[in-house]
């Protein structure tokens, strides 16, 4: 094997050796149950930073959740540094144990979520407006219940395989 492929597959490994997945939440605690978590009233703050780390914008977030069924529907108030405000309604359906399946009105096609242990991931794409256009951007989402009343998230948005930016929230559940 010739030095310039064992370099390759050697950088191969560190890349794709390091990647985290959901089995390695497998026992943690507390168990993350989306549903329960987000009934009712949920409140975040977050940031948005490009993809060398520097803050873009703040926001803060009011949540409503409400299950019926198999449906948790949440609607989401943000309001950002710069005044910006904006909707969302996601309409989130357990498919099978720790399996979702979630739509809002600007997610493309169905985002797909799972949980284990203390962590959930969701994947969906999303278009975002920055700078007066519109981009299809890829979403990995990750959640990590701390306790029944906070949760931390950080996602990360790609185009063509690219990290653009990254998103944390710190959220913590109302009391009833």
């Amino acid at each position: 094997m010739t030095l310039l492929k064992r370099a390759a597959l050697a950088l191969f490994a560190l890349l794709t050796g390091c990647s985290t997945t959901l089995n390695d939440y497998q026992g943690t605690q507390p168990p993350l149950d989306i549903f329960s978590y987000f009934s009712g009233q949920t409140e975040a703050w977050g940031m948005v930073q490009d993809r060398s780390g520097k803050q873009l914008r703040r926001f803060h977030v009011e949540i409503t959740g409400q299950v019926t069924g198999e449906t948790l529907t949440l609607n989401e108030h943000f309001v950002y540094d710069d005044g910006e405000k904006q909707q969302r309604i996601w309409h989130i359906r357990r498919t099978g144990t720790n399996q979702y399946t979630g739509t809002a009105n600007d997610i493309e096609g169905v985002a797909v979520g799972q949980a284990v242990g203390n962590a959930f991931n969701w994947h969906y794409k999303m278009n975002v407006t920055s700078k007066g256009k519109t981009w299809l951007l890829s979403f990995d989402d990750w959640m990590y219940l701390q306790d029944d009343r906070h949760l931390f998230n950080k996602t990360t948005l790609t185009k063509f395989g690219f990290t653009a930016a990254t998103v944390t929230l710190f959220f913590t559940k109302k009391a009833p």
